[in-house]
């Protein structure tokens, strides 16, 4: 029989030595942009792709990734008070980083790197590089679970966790949402991963990272139903912050897909 709930107490510090602390989210990232490296490497090796064009987008990316949601929070989520403050922005030690934002960050990056090194595509490099970026994303889920943060509304549920650990916390129940991303991400990634792999479905260009886009933006957009608010100027907002800036990626996603349909290859059976 399941508990009629789950009380998280994890400490989001792993060990510190000093002044030197590691923490659970900042592993977690680490870890989430390992696999994508060596998922991305596969798939490079496939298609016999020079070895140096992995070094630099492995670079590129994750420079994007890092400043992206540096920059995505203090802009979407925390403008009113980075406007005042700019030189915090540069205090990314201090937390602060936004899903969307470190999306935009990669898009910046890809085409850079597209320009100046693979000259193959946007999408082309798009469709390979997401399906490992879905993993990323499990990661960082679960290190937002570790931290006790961007979790969900009360509920009765009985794998309702009490984020204890939460400085704001109210002592009650809320929906694991970190969770909940964290299967939609690994879900998008086995996804992907089959349409690549078993589907060859990198051969219709924007097919895969359309894919990707429908499974992560327009998930998202509806958990942010259950959502509490990250900051307070959401409150009364009919879509929030999260919602907004999924949009238009669920509309692209779309159009990627639909356009895909289009192309005259055949997919493998």
């Amino acid at each position: 029989m399941l508990l009629n709930y789950i009380n998280w107490t994890v400490n989001p510090e792993i060990f510190h030595i000093g002044g030197i602390h590691v923490r659970w989210y900042g592993l977690l990232w680490a870890i989430g942009i390992w696999l994508a490296l060596e998922i991305t490497r596969r798939i490079f090796t496939h298609e016999k792709l020079p070895e140096n064009w992995l070094d630099k987008l492995f670079i590129y990316t994750v420079v994007g990734t890092i400043l992206g949601a540096r920059l995505g929070h203090c802009l979407f989520y925390g403008w009113e008070y980075y406007s005042a403050h700019p030189l915090e922005i540069l205090y990314i030690w201090h937390g602060g980083l936004a899903s969307h934002g470190g999306a935009i960050g990669i898009l910046v990056a890809v085409y850079l790197y597209n320009k100046k090194v693979s000259k193959k595509g946007f999408i082309w490099v798009l469709d390979r590089l997401v399906i490992g970026a879905a993993l990323t994303g499990a990661c960082i889920r679960l290190g937002n679970l570790m931290n006790s943060e961007i979790y969900g509304n009360v509920t009765t549920m009985p794998w309702g966790f009490i984020f204890s650990k939460d400085p704001q916390g109210d002592g009650l129940a809320h929906h694991p949402t970190q969770i909940y991303e964290m299967i939609y991400c690994l879900v998008t990634f086995g996804v992907t991963w089959w349409l690549y792999w078993k589907k060859e479905a990198y051969k219709k260009t924007g097919l895969i990272f359309g894919v990707f886009l429908i499974g992560i933006f327009g998930s998202r957009f509806l958990l942010e139903f259950i959502k509490l608010d990250q900051e307070a100027f959401e409150a009364g907002m009919i879509l929030n912050m999260g919602q907004i800036l999924s949009i238009p990626f669920i509309i692209w996603g779309i159009w990627l897909i639909l356009k895909s349909r289009k192309q005259k290859v055949e997919l493998k059976k």
